[in-house]
This record gives structure tokens, sequence and C-alpha cells, in this order.
């Protein structure tokens, strides 16, 4: 099983989208507003850029 870069930059883009909500919900925890307001944004601009996407293409096995 081969991984093509498109599913690698999904898998990464995915990654950074959990990771920002998840830094986000941490820093606001702690009061700390500059850091959970700029994670919260970090993870709006990572989900509109994975909406954006097109659909993954379907690579045909032979």
């Amino acid at each position: 099983m081969s991984f093509n870069p498109e599913t690698l930059g999904r898998f990464a883009l995915r990654g950074l989208r959990i990771g920002a909500s998840t830094v986000s919900i941490v820093e606001l925890l702690r009061s700390d507003w500059t850091g959970g307001i700029s994670a919260g944004v970090a993870w709006l601009v990572f989900l509109q850029v994975e909406r954006r996407l097109p659909p993954p293409t379907e690579e045909a096995e032979g």
C-alpha cells in the first residue's frame, strides 16, 4: 500500500485541524484568551481549506 502526496496532505491537514482545536480549547480553559482565539482562528482556516479541496481521486487498481 503506497501513499500519494494527496493522501498525505489530507492526513496532515486533518492533523493540523485537530491539533489547532485541541490547543484552542486548552488555552481558553487556561484563560489565555490570545492563544485560544489565535488557535481557534487557525482551526477555522484549516477547516475552510479542507472543505475547499476537491474530492479525493480514486486510483484504478490493476
